[in-house]
């Protein structure tokens, strides 16, 4: 949606709204870990523990070579997944024990460099062109077949669908307005408030973890489909409403800015 508006949206916007889909799917994700763990191992945790204590010490250490890394995350998988506790939470931690060397003067360092962003760069295309696609295609589809528009209003439907939608404006959007109230925090450069509320809308546009946490919490595949049925019409309106808002924010901006200029010449 902020590509559709190109140039119009501040490039601070699109910055803020990459950082914050960073953040919010590591929050689903720990949310997964503490609220969908049936029964807790603690000999696999403990192990699990052992092993995020030496991925730890070998970044201390100055280990700069990946396998080693790698080698100990297919342990820690293994281990965290048997503990109960939902694997997703072990790429995460793995992730932050993968030194990270930066270049001072460069954006970011060559792969050969730094470790995690040798990681980064073999990960790119297989999760891009294959993993994301299989998991589009296995848990995105629906059947419409005998749909009708009541289901759009039945409580678990709907529910999803406000979670997204209202969800993210009063989460996103309310936390920001705390933080610039309270001085903590300034908005995102050259943008308004109007804009920072289009792309709080935005990010109620919800894919892979919201359709990853939606089968977590229900086994009935009828329960599946309705809240299937709340992220596709919640991100749809969230999406809709959030370009729109962004198109008139940017309209009265251009206005404001153009007034201002008559106003200097006369």
């Amino acid at each position: 949606m902020l590509s559709l508006l190109g140039p119009k949206v501040p490039a601070s916007l699109k910055i803020f709204l990459a950082a914050l889909a960073i953040i919010d799917d590591l929050g689903a994700v720990i949310v997964i870990a503490l609220f969908y763990t049936a029964d807790l191992s603690l000999p696999a945790l403990a192990g699990a523990m052992l092993v995020v204590g030496a991925l730890t010490v070998m970044n201390r250490s100055g280990v700069m070579r990946l396998w080693p890394y790698l080698i100990l995350g297919a342990v820690l998988w293994v281990l965290v997944l048997r503990s109960g506790i939902h694997a997703t939470l072990a790429g995460v931690v793995l992730a932050l024990t993968v030194p990270i060397r930066l270049t001072p003067g460069t954006p970011e360092a060559s792969p050969s460099a730094s470790p995690l962003h040798q990681l980064e760069h073999l990960l790119q295309k297989p999760v891009a062109f294959l993993i994301v696609p299989i998991f589009g295609f296995a848990n995105a589809g629906v059947s419409f077949a005998g749909v009708t528009p009541g289901v759009l209003i039945e409580p678990l439907t709907f529910g999803v669908a406000a979670g997204l939608v209202v969800g993210k404006v009063v989460g996103v959007f309310g936390t920001v307005a705390i933080l610039v109230k309270a001085r903590l925090a300034d908005l995102p450069a050259a943008a308004s408030w109007g804009q920072t509320l289009g792309v709080a809308l935005l990010c109620g546009i919800g894919f892979t973890m919201s359709l990853f946490i939606g089968l977590l919490a229900f086994d009935d595949p009828a329960l599946q489909d309705r809240a299937k049925f709340g992220i596709l019409f919640g991100s749809l309106i969230a999406g809709l409403a959030g370009y729109f808002i962004l198109r008139i924010s940017n309209r009265r901006r251009a206005s404001s800015a153009l007034a201002q200029s008559w106003e200097r010449k006369s």
